[in-house]
């Protein structure tokens, strides 16, 4: 008698432990996915936000992304509710969603293809022989400049020795001792020759008034206003609806080059599944 009265105080234990650990339990999985918004009949629960809070989180800061994210969806629920309601009646919703899929799908397809078939390498004989087929592409649609330009402000040192280094910069020893100059005290300055710059990314380090766009011309200038020196001399100059130099162009030409091999690449695929699906029967076409 005494054992089983022992054995029924061990069960009775026992099911007050696995009661006590089922309603922990079910407390933490409704907090877990606990309501947090309602909007008409859409609803917003905290599981949904799975993800979404970064590890060593804060419960200060979760609340805030909380909040945050909840503010976000109500006014997006808003937004959709109204659109819903407001569907007008010949909207083909279903036709959409179907239409939405397949250009996902297909998308998706080509992007595999395109990375997996597609040469992306573009040659220097193929960028130059675009270029010269397609010049009209290329008309200019501002000013561009060759130049040698340098803004240095009037607290850095040696500006003598600057003045006379630009003054001689033609000359290899002085141009380096100059690039060494700027590389160290410039706050900015363009100091290869062969390179192109829009004219007005040039005005617009300048003091105004200094160039005339319009009528830019080969030049030199050297000036201070009361925080910078600025020392330009202009080369040589392209002006509005001139061709641009293929320097100047030769990355859109490379991107052009491979949107067309893109394009090419995906309408020689497509041809080459019609007629395969053609001889195998697979394509019937019922027009009257």
């Amino acid at each position: 008698m005494e054992g089983m009265k022992r054995l029924r105080i061990f069960l009775g234990l026992l099911s007050a432990i696995c009661l006590l650990a089922a309603c922990q339990f079910s407390g933490e999985a409704e907090q877990e996915n606990r309501l947090l918004a309602e909007v008409h009949n859409k609803t917003l629960y905290l599981s949904e936000m799975d993800g979404m809070f970064p590890t060593g989180t804060t419960g200060e800061d979760s609340a805030l992304i909380i909040n945050n994210y909840v503010d976000r969806w109500v006014r997006e629920a808003l937004l959709l509710y109204e659109a819903e309601r407001n569907i007008p009646s010949d909207l083909n919703i279903d036709k959409l969603v179907r239409d939405y899929r397949a250009s996902l799908i297909r998308h998706n397809y080509e992007k595999i293809m395109i990375e997996e078939l597609l040469d992306s390498t573009v040659t220097a004989e193929e960028i130059i022989s675009f270029y010269e087929d397609n010049q009209q592409q290329f008309q200019l649609e501002s000013p561009i400049v060759r130049c040698y330009f340098i803004k240095v402000s009037l607290s850095a040192p040696e500006q003598e020795s600057l003045e006379g280094l630009w003054r001689k910069s033609n000359n290899p020893d002085s141009y380096r001792q100059l690039v060494d100059y700027c590389n160290q005290y410039a706050n900015l300055h363009l100091l290869v020759d062969s390179t192109w710059y829009r004219i007005e990314d040039i005005a617009v380090e300048l003091p105004p008034g200094t160039i005339t766009i319009p009528n830019v011309s080969p030049q030199t200038i050297d000036k201070k206003d009361d925080s910078y020196q600025y020392f330009l001399r202009i080369f040589e100059v392209k002006n509005r609806n001139e061709i641009a130099p293929l320097s100047y162009v030769e990355d859109q030409v490379r991107k052009i080059i491979l949107r067309n091999r893109k394009t090419k690449l995906l309408e020689d695929k497509k041809e080459e599944m019609y007629d395969l699906e053609m001889r195998r029967n697979n394509i019937k076409i019922h027009t009257q």
